[in-house]
């Protein structure tokens, strides 16, 4: 089955070209490589290549910078998906799609459901809301997969920075009232590639919306703790820094975030039969092989 992989650089798109299974063809291009914001090249690549499936990796992740530059973040994160979407229904193949928690408001207490209103409070969060609705309106056959606190051996995240912080710093301070999932690249790329082994065997799948995070809820502050207890197991750093608990208004940003970002991954566990993920373990494992 050939696959096409856009956003192939980036940190998911990076662990989807490396568990590619044997039985997928893959072409993965990174935005050097296709401009998914260009119609003409999205419609050009893709009937050159002609995939069975196309998995959009491709994003604006840049979540305070998307507050001043509006119109890059919705012609990646809308606009650009509006033409894969329509690329997908014009060859008659599915999409797959990852978007984000950043689409709710973070004013819930109980983890949120894929049938939970939507209600963004930043630029990004409000273009990624609005890639979902494009694509939904240009095919039923598209799995979107929301997740959250993504982290990967690759690429720019939280884990990276509290590694650099840690060797720089003997004192930090980590916002402890935003609480969330953290979510490996990996473990979103194996989920992937799983729904697309079962569209290959079946072709078909039980479309739509879908949550997917790592096991268990933490703080950030929780989770830098974890992150530098992991890095000393690991010689990563000779000592952890001393991390102080603070609130949001502690560290104001650009954009605003979820303070609750939790979501139920009920669904989606039920319609793969996917075993959940402990972050530690992908933590663990993505520490041991970091690109430094």
């Amino acid at each position: 089955m050939k696959v096409l992989i856009t956003g192939a650089k980036g940190q998911v798109g990076f662990e989807l070209m490396h568990a590619v299974p044997e039985w997928a063809a893959v072409t993965g291009l990174g935005s050097k490589e296709l401009d998914i914001t260009d119609e003409a090249a999205v419609m050009a690549a893709c009937r050159r290549v002609r995939p069975d499936l196309i998995i959009n990796a491709a994003a604006y992740t840049a979540v305070d910078k998307a507050e001043s530059d509006q119109d890059t973040a919705f012609a990646v994160n809308a606009t650009g998906v509006d033409y894969l979407g329509k690329a997908a229904a014009e060859l008659d193949i599915p999409i797959f799609h990852i978007s984000t928690d950043y689409v709710f408001d973070g004013m819930k207490d109980t983890p949120y459901l894929e049938t939970d209103t939507c209600n963004p409070q930043s630029v990004y969060g409000a273009s990624k809301l609005a890639g979902e609705q494009a694509l939904a309106q240009r095919t039923d056959r598209h799995v979107i997969m929301r997740t959250s606190w993504v982290f990967g051996r690759h690429g720019n995240n939280f884990v990276k920075t509290m590694l650099r912080l840690g060797s720089e710093r003997d004192t930090l301070g980590v916002i402890d009232d935003q609480k969330g999932c953290p979510t490996s690249a990996r473990s979103i790329a194996l989920t992937l590639w799983n729904m697309a082994e079962r569209y290959r065997q079946e072709q078909s799948l039980p479309w739509g919306i879908y949550h997917f995070c790592n096991d268990v809820p933490c703080s950030w502050y929780e989770f830098a703790c974890a992150i530098f207890d992991e890095a000393v197991l690991q010689g990563l750093l000779a000592k952890a820094p001393t991390v102080n608990p603070i609130p949001t208004e502690a560290y104001p940003l650009p954009a605003k975030r979820p303070q609750y970002a939790v979501m139920d991954v009920c669904k989606l566990m039920h319609a793969f039969r996917r075993n959940r993920v402990l972050w530690q373990h992908e933590l663990r494992d993505m520490l041991a092989s970091v690109e430094q």
